[in-house]
């Protein structure tokens, strides 16, 4: 069964606890979400949403909110406004998504005036944990560019390895993701990751790149020993993939957390606050891990 890492938690709960905007946070899988985080030492909630019904979901689950704020929102469209200016001014250093549709709560974040832009790509990255322990694996970016262009498939790279950092690995090894080892024109996606592969081994020192790499090369010692994949540095070790597009992405994440039983924590980078897309059904593992990797990310 698959469980939030017990030392994710501690290296999180290290840095102090982040004031988190729920917008819409009168459904109880966000409120549960967020008693957790309370519990764990990672947040403070700031609850955006109807009143009523904020209050009736957190007395279901017997937890006093008496000592945190509640602003009132009629719609989800108010509730993603008010979240997101409450972290555009300062007050709040995590944005979380409850009863608000992803596209609403983003359109809030992009908004040109009064937004959460930053001039960086939005980019999503995934960090799966495996069931019984070891290295954690990031994916990128599995759940909001669905075709990223070049210069997209950079900033991913960029968060990817910036994640990894923040997590404690020093020199993580990402590969670029497609379905042979050989560059093909005729699978662009090998062309593309050898390209990439090029330009972060030329512009980000602080980690190793190889590319194009399909699953197994990437995450199996014993496939890259069989196709004689040598001195390659990331070929069955890799720390991070850097997928060519969501659907892949989205598939092989899945794959982990269905099949394999890791637990998968998410967070969308690029905007001046980290933000939290958890799903409905997402498990309560995988929204704290979600929140602990946000924490760790807010940190300048």
């Amino acid at each position: 069964m698959a469980h939030c890492p017990e030392a994710l938690l501690e290296r999180a709960a290290r840095l102090g606890k982040k004031v988190t905007a729920i917008a819409g946070a009168d459904t109880g899988p966000a409120l549960a979400a967020a008693k957790e985080g309370v519990d764990a030492g990672l947040m403070d909630p700031l609850f955006i949403g109807r009143t009523d019904g904020i209050l009736r979901e957190t007395q279901a689950i017997g937890w006093d909110v008496s000592d945190f704020e509640i602003i009132d929102a009629g719609s989800e469209e108010e509730a993603a406004a008010i979240a997101v200016d409450v972290c555009r001014n300062g007050s709040a250093s995590l944005l979380m998504k409850g009863l608000v549709h992803s596209d609403i709560l983003l359109k809030a974040v992009l908004d040109r005036n009064a937004g959460l832009r930053t001039g960086n790509r939005l980019v999503h990255v995934f960090v799966l944990f495996p069931p019984g322990g070891g290295r954690p694996l990031a994916i990128s970016d599995a759940a909001v560019n669905v075709a990223p262009d070049f210069e997209t498939r950079k900033s991913a790279t960029r968060r990817t390895v910036e994640m990894l950092h923040r997590l404690g690995v020093l020199r993580p090894r990402i590969a670029f993701l497609s379905a042979t080892e050989i560059p093909i024109a005729s699978i662009p996606s090998t062309m593309e990751a050898r390209a990439l592969r090029d330009w972060a081994r030329a512009k980000l020192p602080d980690a190793e790149f190889s590319g194009p790499l399909a699953t197994d090369l990437a995450l199996s010692p014993e496939a890259a020993r069989i196709k004689n994949i040598r001195d390659d540095p990331v070929a069955g070790h890799a720390d991070g993939i850097i997928v060519p597009d969501l659907l892949s992405g989205n598939a092989l994440y899945k794959a982990l957390v269905y099949v394999a039983g890791a637990c998968a924590g998410g967070v969308v980078t690029g905007a001046s606050v980290p933000i939290l897309l958890t799903s409905r059904a997402d498990p309560p593992e995988a929204r704290l891990a979600s929140l602990a990797l946000a924490v760790m990310m807010a940190e300048n």
